[in-house]
C-alpha cells in the first residue's frame, strides 16, 4: 500500500512540475487555471524565467518606509525636511523647490521629458520618481551618488536645474527668521548648516513609500482584486515577458544597472553614455538604473530620457527587443560601443498578451498619498 501511494506521489508531482513547465511555455492556459494557482502563496507560483546568474526575489507585499512622518523619534527632523523639500527659497531664483520635479501629486516625479530648471534650461534626463528612493543604493540614472544626502548636492548646485551655492545656503536660511525654530526642534538647537539641511531632506525623504496595490490585497487572500486579465499578466510578466531579469522583489527592481539599447552612441546632442560617466567602465557604456514599477503608470514619460509617453510604445520595444545597434566595420575594435543587455530578448507577445501585462502594471499601480502642504517659514 505504501508502496502505491509513494508511486501516486511522485506521479503527482510530475505532472505538477509538467503543469509549470507548461505555464512557462504554453500561451493557451485557461483563466481558471492561472487564477487557481495565482492563488496560492507565492511559494507555489511556477519558476519564472530567470537568465543564469540574475540574482532575484519572488515578486511581495510593498514594504513599509523605514520611517514614518509621524515617529516620535523623527517626526521634527522630517517635519523640517519637509518644509525644506517645499520651499523655493532652496534655489538661487527663489522660485525652485523640490517638488518642481518631484511632486506629491504625481507619485514624486514631474511628467515632463525632461525637467526644466533655472531660466527654464532643459536637463537632459528625466526626473525619476522618488517613490521608495530609500530603497535603492546608488541613486541618479547613473547611480552618481550613494546617499541621499549626496544626491541633493546635484540639483540644488546645478546651474542647469536650481542655480543655488550650496555652501551659501545656509546663511541664506538664517536670514528667514521661522527657520531657527524649525531646526533647534530637529536638532537640540538652531545652528544651520549643509549637512543639517541635507539630513533633514533626506530624513523627509525616507517617508516616501508607495501605497498598497489592488496586488497586494491580492497577495494578502483578496483574489478577487485583481482580474482574470491582470492575473495573466502576472504570469507572463514572471515567465514568456522575462520581466523578472530585472524588476524582481517587492519593489519590482533588481537596482541594478542595465543598457537597453538607448545610448545614441555618437549623436552628438543625444548622446549618453549612462553609468560608464561615473566609472569609466567600458562595460558600463550606456548602462541606466533600473526603476521601480511600483505606480509605473503614473510616472510617464519613461526611460532615462523620457522617450515614451505612452506604455503601448514602452511595450512594443520590448517586444522587439529593444534597439540591438550593429557595429560597423571601423567600430569593431572600439571599446565604448554600446551593448545592450543580454537579458533583452525579441519577446513575440501578442497583442493580448502585451495587454494583459499592460493591465498587470494598473493592478500595482495606485493614487498617490495626499500630502498636506507645508506653511514656510517667514
Amino acid at each position: 500500500m505504501k508502496r502505491v501511494l509513494l508511486i501516486i506521489g511522485l506521479f503527482l508531482l510530475i505532472l505538477t512540475q509538467l503543469s509549470f513547465d507548461s505555464f512557462n511555455q504554453n500561451d493557451g492556459i485557461s483563466a481558471d487555471s492561472l487564477r487557481n494557482i495565482y492563488n496560492q502563496s507565492p511559494s507555489s507560483w511556477p519558476k519564472p524565467l530567470i537568465d543564469s546568474g540574475v540574482k532575484w526575489q519572488e515578486l511581495g507585499v510593498v514594504p513599509n518606509a523605514p520611517i514614518s512622518e509621524g515617529s516620535p523619534l523623527t517626526k521634527n527632523l522630517v517635519a523640517l525636511g519637509k518644509v525644506l523639500f517645499y520651499d523655493p527659497r532652496l534655489s538661487g531664483s527663489n522660485q525652485i523647490s523640490c517638488i518642481s520635479c518631484h511632486a506629491p501629486e504625481m507619485n514624486w516625479s514631474d511628467g515632463r521629458q525632461v525637467s526644466l530648471g533655472h531660466d527654464q534650461a532643459a536637463n537632459s534626463r528625466n526626473a525619476p520618481s522618488l517613490e521608495n528612493i530609500w530603497y535603492f543604493k546608488n541613486l541618479f540614472w547613473d547611480g552618481r551618488a550613494n546617499s541621499l544626502e549626496k544626491q541633493l548636492e546635484g540639483p540644488i548646485g546645478s546651474d542647469i536645474e536650481m542655480h543655488q551655492d550650496f555652501k551659501l545656503l545656509p546663511a541664506k536660511l538664517k536670514a528667514i527668521k521661522g527657520y531657527a525654530a524649525l531646526f533647534s526642534s530637529a536638532y537640540g538647537d538652531a545652528k544651520i548648516t549643509q549637512e543639517r539641511i541635507a539630513k533633514a531632506i533626506a530624513g523627509y525623504e525616507l517617508t516616501f513609500t508607495s501605497r498598497k496595490s489592488s496586488f497586494d490585497y491580492f497577495l494578502e487572500g483578496n483574489t478577487k482584486r485583481m482580474t482574470d486579465q491582470q492575473i495573466q499578466g502576472l504570469h507572463l510578466f514572471r515567465t514568456k515577458a522575462r520581466c523578472m531579469n530585472c524588476h524582481s522583489g517587492p519593489l519590482f527592481t533588481d537596482d541594478d544597472f542595465h543598457n537597453l539599447g538607448l545610448t545614441y552612441y555618437k549623436r552628438a546632442k543625444y548622446e549618453d553614455l549612462g553609468r560608464y560617466n561615473v566609472t569609466k567602465n567600458p562595460e558600463d557604456v550606456g548602462k541606466f538604473r533600473t526603476p521601480g514599477l511600483r505606480n509605473v503608470l503614473r510616472t510617464r514619460p519613461w526611460f532615462h530620457n523620457g522617450l515614451f509617453d505612452n506604455i503601448e510604445g514602452v511595450m512594443n520595444m520590448y517586444n522587439n527587443g529593444m534597439p540591438q545597434p550593429k557595429q560597423k566595420p571601423e567600430e569593431l575594435s572600439d571599446p565604448l560601443f554600446p551593448k545592450t543587455d543580454v537579458h533583452i530578448k525579441r519577446l513575440n507577445l501578442t497583442k493580448t498578451e502585451r495587454d494583459a501585462i499592460i493591465s498587470f502594471l494598473a493592478a500595482i499601480t495606485t493614487e498617490p498619498w495626499r500630502i498636506t502642504t507645508p506653511e514656510l517659514p517667514k
